[in-house]
């Protein structure tokens, strides 16, 4: 194979290849040897119909066959001599090109590639210096664990008779709108338990001010007015007046904190054992936030020192991820349901998304980029065994059964699993930088 690589940019390369003669005519005669065994030709027995029989026959569809052979097959060898890290390979359109017996095969693959990284210093003497995280645990950290605790074991009961409505307190409400007296179909809701304070709208109105002060009993009234332009006719241009009827007042209950309430929180005899499990809890949760903090000072510092051409396709890529992930948050929380049943809209907010996105995107590229170099150049690799131990994190913190973890990333074929791999491999280099850093103060 004859190979002559030009530059046509930093990160791209035209790679023009030329397959050998006798290369190019022994595919020609491993696919017409092919071809005599499956074809049946009148007057011949299998297998031994004239080749030149069959050039006449299928001489185009052999050498579209041919082409289709060699062409991925030299591409790969060329990538692999040229020594490069392909992103994208572009192949020629192979309808356009030509093979033929006793002469050689030329064609041009463009490739685009990842960037030579020249690597700063990130070792001893010359390690990343990192900022002080200064937090610590207090025991009043402590004591709002317990507090968010006592909150998720209490009761919400019945407040004494006469206790009027005030922030904190729940109201047990009917509410129903009406216009000149006439209820209006579709406006009554009954037996809404509200929490006064928060604010939260009930038939889209917003209560708290109109129930505090009122007792178990009593009514209250809103009138809201709705414009011309309203799109239910029945309401355009009306004022609709809303009767609230206070069914009931409750408050919240919180279980006494003692030994009981640790023995119902789990496996804890005393209120001391359950506070001191709460307090190694909140340490090693610090200890991790703090590990991450350093470990994002480490990212920054690594994207502020290193400066290179970022290849477009994977800069693509990652943007795409990412506004798709995006997209489907906001279809989850429900913030914006009508883009997504508006093309005109989903398309819109889409580019409005990767604007906003492209710089981190940008930037994820390139601090990914430069791991991958670190990791090559400490030969750091990622094992079998470290592969599994990361799905079963995963599928801890996602709380799915492992196997459907494994069938996911299986799913998606060899490129899914190199992502989750190249993932795993990053993260280790990472942890290599971190451990050599320098923490100040």
């Amino acid at each position: 194979m004859k190979l002559e690589v030009t530059e046509l940019g930093p990160m791209k390369r035209a790679l023009a290849i030329e397959v050998p003669e006798d290369v190019v005519n022994q595919e020609f005669d491993r696919v017409y040897g092919d071809l005599q065994r499956q074809v049946r030709v009148p007057g011949f027995r299998p297998g031994k119909a004239p080749v030149a029989m069959l050039e006449k026959r299928y001489a185009r569809a052999v050498e579209k066959d041919v082409i289709q052979r060699l062409v991925p097959t030299y591409s790969q060898k060329a990538i692999r001599e040229t020594g490069v890290a392909p992103v994208l390979v572009e192949m020629p359109s192979l309808e356009r090109l030509k093979a033929k017996r006793n002469a050689s095969l030329h064609f041009t693959a463009t490739v685009e590639i990842k960037p030579s990284i020249a690597l700063r210093e990130y070792r001893p003497p010359n390690p990343i210096s990192l900022k002080l995280d200064t937090r610590t645990l207090a025991e009043e950290d402590v004591e709002r664990a317990l507090t968010r605790l006592r909150e998720q074991q209490s009761r919400i009961e019945a407040a004494p008779a006469g206790t009027p409505l005030a922030d904190g307190l729940y109201a047990v409400v009917t509410m129903e709108g009406s216009v000149d007296g006439a209820p209006v179909e579709g406006s009554r809701k009954d037996g809404v338990l509200h929490h006064v304070g928060s604010n939260e709208p009930v038939l889209g109105i917003v209560i708290d001010e109109a129930v505090k002060g009122k007792q178990e009993g009593d009514r209250a009234e809103i009138i809201q007015r709705y414009p011309d332009s309203h799109p239910d006719a029945r309401l355009a241009g009306k004022a609709v007046t809303f009767t609230i009827s206070i069914l009931g007042v409750k408050h919240k209950m919180l279980p006494a904190l003692d030994d009981e309430f640790a023995k119902d929180c789990g496996a804890y005899d005393t209120l001391e054992a359950l506070t001191d499990k709460i307090r190694s809890e909140l340490e090693r949760r610090l200890k991790r936030e703090t590990e991450e903090g350093y470990k994002d000072q480490i990212i920054e510092r690594l994207a502020t020192m290193h400066h290179f051409d970022l290849p477009e396709t994977l800069v693509e890529r990652e943007l795409h991820t990412m506004v798709r992930q995006r997209l489907m948050e906001t279809r989850q929380a429900g913030t914006d349901p009508l883009s997504t049943q508006d093309p005109v809209r989903m398309d819109a907010e889409t580019k409005r998304l990767a604007q906003e996105i492209a710089p981190e995107a940008k930037r994820r590229v390139k601090v990914g980029l430069i791991l991958e170099a670190i990791a090559d150049k400490e030969g750091v690799s990622v094992s079998d065994l470290e592969i599994q131990e990361e799905f079963a994190k995963l599928a801890r913190g996602l709380r799915v059964p492992l196997e459907e973890i494994q069938k996911m990333v299986e799913s998606g074929g060899q490129r899914s699993r190199q992502e989750f791999e190249d993932r795993i491999r990053a993260d280790k280099a990472l942890d290599l930088v971190y451990r050599h850093a320098v923490i100040q103060g």
